[in-house]
């Protein structure tokens, strides 16, 4: 794996060890956590990563950072935002590449009785039953707000016990025990200890957001961006994305 690596990015150009920046969204986390290390050893350049959600109003939102003249190299995010991007002369069109996709699960407090999700009908009520509903501000979670509570015909019933939460992974709230069940991208809610993970939510109410990367216009160093990208596209990476709860988008 790690020859591999070298040699994109000795095809790359790469003569020089860079510092690669990156901007990363929540969702991919995991698996760019664990093959970050890997792509450094090979290559020799260094990640250096900001964090933040693809969309929203929060200052660490990956469109926020770069309209105040954020530099990065690589932006990793959900592809409808990335084309938003794409759109706004941004980010350069022909670096765009799927990464994985990414569906919705659910998390109690570590030690809770885990709730029936396996049928619409049964996690229609766990829905209903819970005393309090935590759901992200990033895609899953605008999703949840705007579609999925009207799906189940809920939304008056949960207003109010059902709550946005920003900048925070909504495992880790559930895991303090302010709220009694976390809606989120599976890849997020793993590895947050102190919560359990129940399980994906119905197929028929799943919204697969996709990942993916990008290299924004005027990067300082563009050919290492793309190295990047096209490692963490490889068979190489399935492995770990699929550890993380997403389902790679091998070119």
């Amino acid at each position: 794996m790690l020859a591999g690596v070298a040699g994109m990015a000795l095809a790359a150009g790469n003569a020089l060890a860079d510092e690669v920046k990156v901007m990363n969204s929540g969702g991919f986390t995991a698996a760019y956590k664990a093959l970050g290390p890997g792509f450094e050893k090979a290559t020799g350049n260094t990640l250096s990563t900001a964090w933040g959600p693809s969309m929203g109003k929060s200052p660490e939102a990956i469109p926020n950072r770069l309209a105040r003249g954020e530099h990065a190299d690589v932006v990793i995010m959900v592809a409808y935002a990335l084309d938003d991007l794409i759109k706004q002369g941004k980010v350069l069109p022909d670096s765009r590449v799927d990464l994985a996709d990414s569906r919705i699960g659910l998390s109690v407090r570590e030690g809770a009785p885990k709730p029936d999700i396996s049928t619409v009908d049964a996690f229609r009520k766990t829905l209903l039953d819970a005393r309090s509903i935590a759901y992200s501000d990033s895609a899953s979670g605008v999703y949840v707000e705007t579609e999925m509570f009207k799906k189940l015909g809920i939304e008056a019933q949960v207003k109010g016990r059902a709550h946005k939460i920003e900048k925070t992974p909504v495992g880790s709230v559930v895991a303090q025990g302010d709220y009694q069940i976390g809606l989120q991208q599976v890849s997020e809610l793993l590895p947050v200890k102190g919560a359990s993970f129940v399980g994906k939510i119905p197929e028929p109410l799943q919204k697969i957001t996709t990942f993916a990367a990008g290299v924004p216009v005027g990067a300082e160093h563009p050919e290492a961006g793309r190295a990047l990208i096209r490692y963490l596209a490889s068979p190489a990476a399935r492995g770990e994305i699929e550890r993380s709860g997403m389902d790679p988008r091998v070119q």
